[in-house]
């Protein structure tokens, strides 16, 4: 589940930084559940003012008489946490918990589009944050640990909305025949390591996503069109990779022996990876189905080459068929 900060903000009227603190006294009395007021000019944040902190002040020795009649500028803080509409909501947990103790529970102030959007308190960031990581625990695949196919469908809805996107899914060859040979244990090792590849080459980006379709199939959605760089250093660490997990005579000969359904004795190249490039760069997609199918096709195309490969609608037409 991939949760943005403006996924959770709620919309709130700022004051300019000269309404009188009288008025601001006024507010806080006549909406008890206000936390903190958002001080900005024309839209664009200048300060906050939570409401412990007002009425802190006020209630110094001459801060009613000192501070009732002159501007909330006088009070406010301007070192406030302003975050954009699409920070993941770990991204903000992570900075608002690094900010002073005196600060931590102060609002989080959202922009969109460099505009005052909204608010989200402490309180609401720290139930949704725990919301979130309990849906990704329930919907997450049990050996790989990425995002499922529940959390994979909401996010594919989310990207056909981008305005640029490239969605890579990925599968090994010859799976099959190194789990008859090997054994599952080494192939859930394999499996493993693959999702780590991926992920680790992928990153932890706003709108970047890793998931785990099932079995040998994964999902990466890169939110532009460079894509080919990752796809050369993926394919560039699987290889690297893939050597420590066949035995000596194994990775001299290049294959291995092992029975095909019709119960006949046959040589299985190594496992090579292919990684089937979908983008809305010359094609728009309506839904995730039609999305996948158009990723179908390119696999198939994939599979009928030799070693690790990447392949887009592109490169097909264009008769490119090596990486």
């Amino acid at each position: 589940m991939h949760v943005v900060i403006g996924d959770i903000a709620r919309e709130t009227i700022p004051v300019l930084p000269t309404t009188n603190c009288e008025n601001v006294y006024a507010i806080f009395n006549e909406q008890p559940s206000t936390e903190g007021i958002v001080v900005a000019v024309e839209m664009q944040p200048v300060g906050l003012i939570m409401r412990d902190t007002f009425f802190q002040k006020l209630s110094t020795k001459y801060g009613f008489d000192l501070f009732m009649q002159r501007p909330i500028e006088l009070m406010m803080d301007t070192t406030m946490l302003v975050v954009d509409y699409i920070t993941p909501l770990t991204k903000v947990s992570t900075l608002a918990m690094k900010r002073e103790q005196e600060r931590l529970y102060d609002y989080v102030i959202v922009q969109k589009q460099n505009e005052l959007c909204g608010v989200v308190s402490i309180r609401e960031l720290i139930m949704k944050l725990s919301e979130v990581q309990i849906n990704i625990a329930k919907y997450s695949n049990p050996l790989s640990g990425l995002p499922g196919n529940h959390i994979i469908d909401d996010i594919l809805e989310k990207v056909l909305h981008y305005e640029s996107y490239t969605v890579l899914y990925l599968d090994l060859d010859h799976f099959k025949a190194f789990n008859d040979v090997y054994g599952f244990k080494s192939g859930d090792q394999l499996l493993v390591e693959t999702a780590n590849i991926i992920q680790q080459t992928i990153g932890k980006k706003p709108n970047y996503f890793v998931g785990h379709i099932g079995g040998d199939d994964f999902i990466a959605v890169i939110p532009n069109y460079q894509h080919e760089d990752i796809c050369k250093r993926i394919i560039a660490r699987f290889e690297q990779t893939i050597i420590s997990f066949y035995s000596k005579e194994d990775i001299e000969q290049g294959y291995v022996k092992t029975f095909n359904r019709k119960g006949t004795m046959e040589n299985v190249p190594l496992v090579s990876i292919s990684i089937a490039v979908v983008q809305n760069k010359h094609t728009s997609f309506s839904t995730p189905n039609a999305l996948s199918r158009e990723a179908a096709e390119i696999k198939r195309i994939c599979k009928a080459c030799e070693g690790s490969i990447y392949l887009s609608k592109g490169d097909k037409e264009a008769g490119k068929l090596n990486a």
